[in-house]
């Protein structure tokens, strides 16, 4: 998928939830995108990886935007924005990463949501289409995630949505400045594991 192609609407993977659509984000976005994430700064920072000082800006995004169309190309990513169905209001993003193929077959998740749309149920609408598509759509074995050991509400997204707490990485990922401790969750295939049903 070319660049051109992430800024035509017409182009774009739709994944449909309760409430939620997933697609690809766009240049039209931008302003909507930028606005939320700074409206959501103090909310995110603490869980997140330190922001570049420009990631705010029109060239940060548009780096973003070829970044995951490389990523698209190469099946390594499938990122999304999520707007609420009712108004087309974005209210977060999810990404699948680090798409392994081979003996792997395995896929990251990432997801952050805007603050005013926290703890409504927005993520865990999303995240049902998202690992359908993972094991249904581009069929994947396994799907992984991590957080901090205080993110409660990630923490309950993650059980709540059908991964396992499988143990604590030390040092896992630089959060905020600093090698944090993650707690890591995986889900299997239904097919495989003959237990989970997404």
């Amino acid at each position: 998928m070319a660049l051109l192609d992430w800024i035509t609407p017409e182009s774009s993977l739709n994944l449909d939830g309760p409430g939620v659509r997933l697609r690809a984000p766009r240049w039209r976005d931008y302003e909507a995108w930028s606005d939320l994430r700074r409206q959501s700064r103090d909310f995110l920072q603490p869980w997140e990886p330190v922001w570049p000082e420009d990631d705010l800006e029109r060239r940060a995004f548009r780096r973003r935007l070829a970044a995951y169309s490389r990523e698209m190309d190469a099946g390594s990513a499938y990122p999304f924005l999520i707007v609420r169905q009712s108004d087309n209001a974005l209210v977060g993003g999810v990404t699948l990463s680090n798409v392994r193929r081979g003996v792997a077959q395995m896929g990251t998740l990432g997801y952050w949501i805007g603050q005013p749309y926290a703890g409504q149920g927005y993520m865990t609408a999303a995240l049902r289409p998202l690992l359908a598509f993972a094991f249904g759509g581009i069929g994947l074995h396994r799907v992984e995630a991590a957080c901090l050991p205080e993110n409660i509400a990630s923490h309950r997204l993650l059980l709540k949505s059908g991964f396992s707490e499988e143990g604590l990485a030390r040092a896992y990922l630089k959060i905020n400045g600093n090698w944090r401790d993650h707690l890591l969750f995986g889900m299997v295939s239904a097919s495989a594991s003959g237990e989970i049903d997404i």
